[in-house]
C-alpha cells in the first residue's frame, strides 16, 4: 500500500471538515440598529431626509468655520477644491465646470452628499440642522432660493434644480 494514500484521506478529511465543525468565530452579527446608523440614504423625491431645518443665515457661519478652507471664501473654489458656486451653462460637455448651480440634478442629492462626506477631514460630524443650513447657503448663494427661506424635509424637494432634467435617471420608477 502506498504512503500517499492515507495522506490524500487525511488532506480530504481536514479540508472538507466534519459535520460537527464549528464557524471560525469570525466577526458578529450586526444589529438592526447598528444597520440603521449607515442607512442614510436620501432619494431625489425626499425619502429619508432627516428632521431638522435651517436657513442661509445659519448656514454662512458654518461654511466660514468648515468649508471655506477648502471651498473658498463664497464657495467660489480653490486649488483643493471645486467651485460650489456658479458656473456657465453645461453647453461645453464635459469641460464645462461643475457646480450646483449647474451641474446638481436634485437638491436632495446636495443634503445626501454633504451629510455622508462633508466636511472632508471628518465626514458625517455635522448635525441634521447644520446641514440644512448650509443647503440652505449653498442654494441661496447659488440663487436657487430666496435667502430667507428654511430648508427642511418639506420645502427641499420642491427646490427645482436647473439641471434637474440634464440627467438619464437608470430607475425613474424608484422616485
Amino acid at each position: 500500500m502506498s504512503t500517499h494514500k492515507p495522506l490524500a484521506v487525511l488532506a480530504l478529511t481536514l479540508a472538507c471538515g466534519t459535520a460537527t465543525a464549528q464557524p471560525p468565530g469570525l466577526g458578529a452579527k450586526i444589529s438592526e440598529a447598528d444597520i440603521a446608523a449607515w442607512d442614510i440614504s436620501i432619494l431625489p423625491d425626499g425619502t429619508g431626509l432627516p428632521a431638522g431645518s435651517g436657513t442661509a443665515a445659519q448656514g454662512a457661519p458654518i461654511f466660514a468655520a468648515k468649508c471655506a478652507m477648502c471651498h473658498g471664501e463664497g464657495a467660489k473654489g480653490t486649488p483643493a477644491a471645486s467651485a460650489l458656486v456658479g458656473g456657465p451653462p453645461l453647453t461645453n460637455g464635459i469641460e464645462t465646470t461643475k457646480t450646483i448651480a449647474n451641474f446638481w440634478g436634485y437638491s436632495t442629492t446636495l443634503l445626501d452628499f454633504i451629510r455622508r462626506a462633508m466636511p472632508f477631514q471628518a465626514p458625517r460630524s455635522l448635525t441634521n440642522d447644520e446641514v440644512y443650513s448650509l443647503v440652505a447657503y449653498l442654494l441661496a448663494i447659488n440663487k436657487l432660493i430666496p435667502e430667507g427661506e428654511a430648508m427642511n424635509a418639506k420645502t427641499l424637494p420642491q427646490v427645482k434644480m436647473p439641471n434637474r432634467d440634464g440627467f438619464i435617471i437608470r430607475f425613474p420608477e424608484r422616485i
